[in-house]
C-alpha cells in the first residue's frame, strides 16, 4: 500500500502574537498563497463592524446562543475579551481536518492553551514576535488606527503576551515580512 492511498488529516496551525507583530499580515499572505489551508472562523457576541460578513469574518451570535454553545461543548476554545465572548466552533474545524484541509487559527495564548487540551495531536503553534519592543511600538503607531491611550494599552498587554512565547512549538521573529513568510511556509511544510 502506498502513501498516496492514505487520506491525509488536516493540521491546525495556530498563530499568536502581540498586536503589531505582523500576525494578520502573515495570515493573509499564507491564505492567499496556499489553497490547502483555510481560516478558522470564530463565533462572537459582539456586533458586526461595517463590511463584516456573518459566517465569513465571524459567526455573530447572541449571548444566550453563545452560552448554549458552551453548555453543549460546541467550542474548541472560548473566552471573554473586553466584554464580548469569542469561541472557535468545533464542527467546521473538525470537518475541514477530516477533509484533509489545514486550518489556520489567529488566537491568543489562552485560546492556544485550551486548544492544546482539546486537540494537541492535530496542532502546531507559532508565536510571532517583532525584533524589539521599540519596533513593536513603532508599528502600532504607524498603523494610525489607535489613539495614544490604545497604543499604551496594547504595549502593556504585549509584555504579558510576550512572556508566553515558550509555550509554543515555534518562535518566529518578524523582522522582515518576506523572510518571516518563508519561515512560516517552511514550518507548515515540516508539520504537514
Amino acid at each position: 500500500m502506498s502513501d498516496e492511498n492514505i487520506p491525509r488529516r488536516g493540521l491546525m496551525l495556530v498563530l499568536s502574537s502581540p498586536s503589531g507583530a505582523g500576525k494578520t499580515t502573515l495570515s493573509r499572505r499564507l491564505l492567499q498563497s496556499d489553497p490547502g489551508i483555510v481560516m478558522s472562523v470564530s463565533a462572537t457576541t459582539r456586533a458586526p463592524r461595517p463590511n463584516e460578513i456573518d459566517g465569513q469574518d465571524y459567526f455573530f451570535v447572541t449571548p444566550a446562543k453563545f452560552d448554549e454553545m458552551v453548555a453543549a461543548n460546541e467550542f474548541l476554545e472560548h473566552a471573554t475579551v473586553f466584554g464580548n465572548m469569542y469561541g472557535t466552533p468545533r464542527g467546521p474545524v473538525m470537518a475541514a481536518l477530516e477533509a484533509g484541509k489545514d486550518v489556520l487559527f489567529d488566537i491568543d495564548w489562552q485560546g492556544t492553551q485550551q486548544l492544546k487540551q482539546q486537540a494537541r495531536d492535530d496542532m502546531a503553534s507559532v508565536f510571532v514576535v517583532p525584533p524589539s519592543k521599540a519596533e513593536l511600538e513603532r508599528r502600532l503607531r504607524i498603523r494610525a488606527q489607535d489613539s495614544e491611550a490604545v497604543v499604551r494599552e496594547r504595549m502593556a498587554k504585549a509584555n504579558n503576551e510576550l512572556s508566553h512565547w515558550a509555550e509554543y512549538d515555534y518562535l518566529l521573529m518578524n523582522d522582515d515580512i518576506q523572510h518571516a513568510m518563508g519561515k512560516l511556509e517552511e514550518i507548515l511544510r515540516v508539520e504537514r
